[in-house]
């Protein structure tokens, strides 16, 4: 495949990128697989846009997910950073232990009947409105709840309030809001923690959260901001995540139809249903952009040198949407096979919360199809909003109206 790779992209392209990032993608793909930004007074990014390059890369050990590694960047809110995503080495291994029993596959699959109780109930309340916005009516309380019963969460402090400070707190460019939220989720953390401690929050679910406070009260292999840290990111990405999943899949299932079809088949086999969970998470991956790595040492790609401190943004959409890997990629086919995209990543950085967003993607696409019935976009494609954000692609808003 032909580059060059001193090219920069079109800007129409540039702009239309938050919208429809897959024409940007391809461009880069064509022309730039290493494409890097280089601007007065700030770090180097580059962006790795091939599939082969973002896979091996992913398990680089030159690539640190360290961010203390440039200084002035900030990865995220204050005082919520030190967690397993931000951590190399030891320091990753031993955080993601402490996480890992709650997420297995064998756990993760005996919620399947609360989850499924949980989604059934969400669109009881909307079985007999004209108009349903699936992001505010399900997809948001459903993934939400889901977590907040993973980590322990009383339902009292499972409300849209709280959800919606947590993702203020990803919103880029939101000033004084988002220093307010990330004060207010905090606070919010720091109680739910102390309540863990003292047992004023009885268990729920899992009660994953209670059982890192415990541990790491009695081994002392977790510090404070550690803890509050990682409640966070659990939080934010055992949501996020699968809520963009059941977004961007709802949007592709209703721009194809025909596609749609084969989940409306009289009681399709878990097998079809797997299969077209993966196939939606590489078509529109919730997650657009791999989580923050930098160089720790030089790396050659395509002729150029990565220095020591830049930032690598290994492009997960593209490599997802990559022709050399999947053929004809911007199909939406929900029987492809073999389909071994990046949504979750790869290597020891693998999204810890897979298991819960296939799960909870495989009980949603058919009972939406089921219970919604024939619905349309309530405007046009080209006016749906999406979420501006570093790493993940989401919608704010996903309006239908019945038929």
């Amino acid at each position: 495949m032909p580059s060059d790779v001193s090219a920069d992209p079109p800007a129409a392209l540039l702009a239309a990128r938050s919208r429809d990032p897959y024409p940007y993608f391809a461009w880069l793909r064509r022309h730039a697989p290493a494409h890097v930004d280089r601007r007065p007074g700030r770090t180097a990014v580059w962006q790795v846009s091939r599939y082969q390059d973002v896979r091996a890369l992913l398990t680089d050990p030159r690539l640190s997910k360290d961010p203390d590694r440039v200084p002035g960047y900030v990865p995220g809110p204050a005082g919520l950073n030190r967690h397993l995503v931000h951590a190399d080495g030891p320091d990753h291994a031993r955080l993601r232990a402490l996480v890992n029993s709650a997420f297995v596959p064998r756990r993760i699959a005996m919620l399947e009947p609360f989850i499924a109780k949980v989604a059934r109930r969400l669109l009881d309340r909307v079985e007999h409105s004209a108009h349903v916005d699936l992001i505010a009516d399900f997809a948001a309380p459903l993934t939400f709840r889901m977590i907040c019963a993973i980590l322990g969460v009383p339902e009292r402090l499972d409300t849209p309030a709280a959800r919606e400070t947590l993702m203020s707190t990803i919103a880029p460019g939101a000033g004084g809001h988002t220093v307010r939220a990330e004060r207010e989720l905090c606070e919010l953390l720091d109680v739910l923690i102390a309540g863990k401690r003292t047992g004023e929050h009885a268990p729920t679910g899992v009660d994953l959260l209670g059982a890192l406070v415990r541990a790491g009260d009695e081994s002392g292999t977790m510090s404070e901001e550690e803890l509050r840290s990682t409640a966070y990111l659990l939080l934010l990405v055992g949501h996020d995540t699968t809520m963009n999943l059941i977004g961007n899949g709802t949007l592709a299932l209703l721009l194809h139809p025909e596609q749609a079809a084969r989940l409306t088949t009289p009681e399709p086999g878990p097998g079809i249903v797997a299969g077209a969970v993966e196939e939606l998470l590489r078509y529109d991956s919730p997650v657009r952009d791999a989580t923050f790595r930098c160089a720790s040492a030089p790396i050659e790609l395509h002729g150029r040198t990565v220095r020591e401190g830049e930032i690598v943004s290994l492009l997960i959409g593209s490599a997802n949407r990559d022709g050399e890997r999947f053929p004809e990629p911007d199909r939406l086919d929900l029987g492809r096979k073999p389909n071994e995209h990046l949504a979750f990543g790869y290597g020891p950085h693998f999204c810890i919360g897979a298991a819960l967003a296939r799960l909870e993607g495989r009980i949603a696409f058919p009972l939406l199809l089921e219970r919604l019935g024939p619905v349309h976009l309530a405007k046009p494609v080209e006016e749906l909003v999406w979420r501006p954000a570093r790493v993940m692609r989401g919608l704010t808003a996903l309006p239908l109206v019945r038929r």
